[in-house]
């Protein structure tokens, strides 16, 4: 295990610095955000930490033994590691492939060991890193980061945006995934659909900035990976363990904010009582249920919150708390991967609903619906879902964000059509595009 020194400054402005790290981490091949965006969550442990510099890492461009190989890393290490899974990774799980078109290419997996990590909390940034480096040195990176300048020019493309399955074809696919559901193949499915841009320029960073200063998500996320790029917005955590216990938060029921106060309360009122989106969420929480008790001590899988209503300042989201009891003998990898990929992003049946998913979706999710996170010394581990965010290969000029919902028997392929685009307007918003 490396032992670790920390520094701590008080700050005037903790906003400012995230920006100035934002813009200080595009000097490096490897660098990660993970932002609360102000969101004083029940389960929080920082308001941000970012991580750069790495050590060691382990990078794989395909899904084979995948859990594996993160398993022996993560065992070597022994220290902070931060990284992604990709959705496709089911396919080291279950018996599955992916053929769909690829525009991305990010690696399968990704995950480092970083020499410089740091958390802020509250107006306090916290400096983690190795006791063997110089402090001469770590204060010239403060320094560094510190002088800044958050001014660039930067002249990006105007964005061609297109939807990869036309709106018949989505109401057509909707329409035969409720067939599936009324023959008894499944009981509910995700559905997504991608917009993408070709010839795409973009400042990632100006993009971030803009869309969580839209959304304020408890759980936003900026990646950079040599020319790939995640700019995440998104609200749902997938799984966090503390000590022993863990727990999983779903997110199944969107509906967007009202004009005024009067309207936000009509608005949260028909969202708790929604029969059908309660039907969502409960059979999601079935399933996470099932998934955690593969790792967890018997009996002590219980349900906290059941359909709460959250509110953002986009939409309102119906979300689930599920919590366990896990042995310290427990992996953390082992329990993550059995709960990958995470039932808000599949469906019920898990393995069937990843089938049909693979059937009618035309793109490869690739990121989109994974997890970032990290995991601590301990093992201790906070991963989200990837969700409501952008996907950007700088050197193929790819630009990607994907939406879906739930499908159950009693969907209307007109409103669901209708929800993917409320979780898109915000994403359009700081696009510029036709």
């Amino acid at each position: 295990m490396i032992k670790r020194k920390t520094k701590q400054l008080c700050l005037k402005d903790p906003d400012y610095i995230k920006k100035q790290l934002l813009r200080w981490g595009q000097k490096f091949d490897t660098f990660v955000l993970l932002d609360s965006s102000g969101y004083k969550g029940k389960y929080s442990n920082f308001d941000f930490a970012c991580a750069t510099l790495p050590i060691s890492e382990i990078k794989l461009e395909n899904e084979r033994d995948s859990f594996i190989q993160l398993k022996k890393y993560q065992e070597e290490v022994k220290d902070w590691i931060f990284g992604y899974l990709t959705y496709d990774l089911k396919n080291d799980i279950e018996r599955l492939t992916s053929s769909n078109y690829d525009g991305l290419k990010f690696p399968a997996l990704h995950f480092f060991n970083p020499e410089i990590i740091f958390f802020l909390r509250g107006n306090k940034l916290e400096v983690s890193y190795p006791d063997s480096s110089d402090e001469i040195y770590i204060d010239g990176i403060l320094e560094e980061v510190l002088n800044t300048d958050l001014e660039v020019n930067f002249d990006e493309t105007r964005l061609h945006i297109q939807n990869r399955i036309p709106k018949e074809a989505y109401l057509n696919s909707v329409q035969k995934l409720r067939e599936h559901i009324k023959r008894g193949d499944i009981y509910e499915v995700n559905y997504c659909q991608e917009f993408y841009s070709e010839n795409a320029v973009i400042d990632p960073v100006d993009k971030y900035i803009k869309l969580n200063e839209i959304s304020t998500p408890p759980f936003a996320s900026f990646y950079k990976l040599d020319k790939h790029f995640l700019v995440s917005a998104s609200p749902e955590r997938f799984i966090q363990k503390h000590r022993e216990k863990v727990i999983s938060q779903p997110i199944k029921g969107t509906a967007r904010r009202g004009k005024n106060t009067t309207e936000d309360l009509q608005i949260i009122e028909a969202l708790k009582n929604d029969e059908k989106e309660r039907a969502e969420n409960i059979m999601i929480v079935d399933l996470v249920r099932n998934d955690l008790s593969k790792t967890s001590k018997i009996g002590t899988v219980e349900v906290n919150e059941l359909c709460e209503i959250y509110s953002f300042q986009q939409v309102h989201q119906m979300i689930s708390t599920v919590s366990s009891e896990v042995d310290d003998t427990k992996s953390p990898i082992d329990i993550i991967k059995n709960m990958f990929p995470m039932g808000s992003m599949t469906g019920a049946p898990k393995i069937r609903a990843m089938q049909l998913i693979d059937i009618y979706e035309k793109t490869k999710r690739g990121l989109y619906s994974g997890s970032v996170g990290y995991i601590t010394p301990h093992g201790d581990f906070d991963f989200n879902v990837i969700i409501r965010s952008i996907l950007y290969n700088e050197e193929k000029h790819y630009l990607s964000f994907t939406v879906g919902g739930a499908i159950t028997y009693k969907s209307d392929p007109e409103k669901e059509f209708e929800e993917t685009m409320i979780k898109a307007d915000a994403i359009f918003r700081i696009l510029k595009h036709d």
